[in-house]
């Protein structure tokens, strides 16, 4: 990376996080030039995700490629904070440390003494961070899937005559993670201004609800609750409409502007669309959308994605070809977005980065 991966190198982060959200907490520290160490239990294989192992992978491999999603540039140590014998090597680590990252259940916490009161007493200029599924002061035990499920998520995923459908990445985790840096980044602000630690909390469930964004307003303020609709927009058409070109690929809408609706019907040859009272407005438009799509499905078939990517280009339309992995990571753009490792096997492991905003710093 560049400069920013010196921005917080004078930072340490103590991580005792698994799975997804708080190592990805980890990771964005890591990037950003912070050392984190990741504690993992020795007794149990280490983080859960090791062993999340897809059917191609090596099974006797130390790591899989869960786990190098959010595990890039750390320091791991293996110890059992079980075992009073490490408590003092335990207690070092924090005094060391800037922030602490920690998804233990509350109970938990405290039988180990690893909850923030204890930490604190350890250092008092601690930033603790936690993540738990349903709030700290309650201790069922919630993962991503369950959480949509719990949260309306799934209601509203999938196609009309399908059923419910969890997304095919743990959405919700990343979610909380950011919610957790932003917290923490708040806190570390804090600090600098009062020399004061703090203890930043996030919960999934509350992650989940907060991230509704317009399909809650739609609910809160109308009562209309979400049906699924497959990728199509609720408010907006033709928005998330798939269609398929002469070629056989599928080709994605994203209109979202009376102008732009305009430029569409212009491009595609269809200067009737424009005239037609049924799609005049986006009103009318959702409410017409399947004589809407009709007389598009028409236009886009007969021609090939290239084409209709040109139109695209030429008109400055939000279109683009729906692409699989090997499509998106065969492009440059997103090649610059890997990030690669070298292992203590020997091996090479990659991910994509989690800090992709751009910073220039005054000279």
């Amino acid at each position: 990376m560049h400069q920013k991966s010196e921005l917080l190198k004078d930072l340490v982060v103590l991580e005792f996080a698994s799975v997804l959200a708080g190592p990805a907490v980890g990771m964005f520290f890591a990037e950003l030039g912070a050392k984190v160490i990741k504690v993992e239990n020795p007794t149990t294989g280490g983080d859960v995700t090791r062993s999340w192992k897809h059917s191609s992978e090596n099974k006797a491999s130390k790591h899989s490629a869960y786990y190098h999603s959010v595990n890039y540039n750390k320091t791991i140590k293996f110890i059992n904070i079980k075992d009073r014998a490490y408590r003092s090597e335990l207690v070092e680590l924090i005094r060391s440390s800037d922030i602490v990252l920690s998804n233990f259940r509350h109970s938990s916490a405290l039988n180990l003494e690893m909850d923030y009161e204890a930490l604190k007493a350890i250092k008092p200029t601690l930033i603790y961070g936690q993540i738990s599924a349903y709030g700290e002061d309650d201790n069922r035990p919630g993962f991503d899937a369950l959480i949509q499920a719990e949260t309306g998520w799934m209601s509203m995923n999938g196609q009309a005559d399908g059923p419910p459908t969890k997304m095919p990445v743990a959405l919700i985790d990343i979610l909380a993670a950011h919610q957790l840096k932003e917290g923490i980044l708040v806190a570390l602000l804090h600090r600098l201004r009062t020399g004061k630690g703090s203890k930043v909390s996030v919960s999934l469930y509350d992650t989940a609800i907060a991230s509704l964004a317009n399909q809650a307003s739609n609910f809160l303020n109308l009562k209309v609750v979400p049906q699924r609709k497959g990728s199509q927009h609720p408010n907006i058409a033709p928005y998330g409409d798939i269609f398929l070109s002469k070629d056989n690929k599928h080709i994605l809408l994203a209109i979202g502007s009376e102008k732009q609706f305009q430029l569409l019907a212009k491009a595609l040859q269809l200067p009737e669309l424009a005239r037609d009272s049924r799609f005049s407005t986006n009103k009318a438009r959702v409410e017409n959308r399947s004589a809407l799509n009709a007389e598009l499905h028409g236009a886009m078939s007969n021609r090939d994605s290239e084409e209709i990517i040109e139109l695209a280009t030429t008109y400055e339309l939000p279109i683009g070809r729906i692409r699989d992995l090997s499509e998106v990571f065969s492009d440059s753009h997103s090649q610059r977005l890997i990030l690669d490792q070298q292992e203590q096997d020997g091996s090479t492991s990659k991910r994509v980065q989690t800090v992709t905003f751009q910073l220039k710093i005054n000279d």
